[in-house]
């Protein structure tokens, strides 16, 4: 039995504290899930490797083949582990801006443990007041407990260790994988494996619907929210 763990960073920086906390919290999986007998695979995505194509995807609506191939390992994933810096009290923009081009579907109940750094823990709170909402929103199953390291928590100093938090966080995302089935794999019409395909536009220049449709949702709301008399006359200009 095999899981695959998508491992989302979103640290700017080489050597980063952002992907130190996503390692460490991806070892803490897999040592407990080795325990149980269950193989996974990691599967990390540096999100600034695709910083330019994600830009590019939010301002055209079309990804390129590079960044195309990230969203399917997304969307192929059993769990996912995300971390990203903090910016300004809440997550940062490179990190949102790859979430906003998924779509939404494709984290639709898959377990996902989440963390975050920051350079005090004065900014703890970003944990639940921005990214939980954001992976309730997506409507991800995410983990009870969320892993936040400021600078301090790499020494190990304070009366809750970094260590026990990403002990805890592990444990909870290794046991939602344990108890969960695998994930279909076939690309028969119909699978979670083709509408995924589907959905990322391959074969049609790699484009992402979800970017789209939220265009059209926002068009269709502006035109509903204008007065009827303006709604009338360009009825007529039609």
């Amino acid at each position: 039995m095999q899981r695959t763990i998508v491992v989302i960073s979103a640290g700017l920086g080489v050597p980063s504290t952002t992907r130190m906390l996503a390692d460490q919290l991806a070892a803490g999986v897999l040592a407990r899930l080795t325990q149980q007998g269950i193989t996974a695979v990691l599967d990390v995505i540096e999100l600034r490797d695709y910083a330019t194509d994600i830009a590019n995807n939010m301002v055209t609506g079309y990804a390129g083949p590079a960044l195309v191939q990230a969203i399917e390992r997304v969307a192929a994933a059993d769990a996912m582990i995300a971390v990203t810096p903090t910016f300004s009290a809440s997550y940062s923009g490179l990190f949102k801006s790859f979430f906003d081009i998924l779509d939404p579907k494709f984290l639709d109940g898959m377990p996902v443990l989440f963390g975050a750094t920051g350079g005090s823990a004065r900014h703890s709170l970003v944990l639940e007041m921005a990214i939980r909402p954001l992976f309730s929103y997506l409507r991800a199953n995410t983990m009870p407990t969320a892993v936040y390291a400021s600078p301090e928590d790499w020494g190990g100093s304070g009366s809750n260790p970094l260590e026990a938090r990403i002990g805890q966080g592990a444990a909870e995302l290794a046991a939602v994988l344990s108890a969960r089935p695998l994930r279909s794999t076939t690309s028969e019409p119909g699978t979670a494996a083709s509408d995924g395909a589907a959905g990322l536009g391959l074969g049609l220049g790699g484009g992402v619907p979800g970017h789209r449709d939220k265009r059209a949702r926002h068009e269709a709301e502006m035109m509903t929210s204008l007065p009827f008399e303006e709604l009338l006359a360009q009825t007529r200009r039609r």
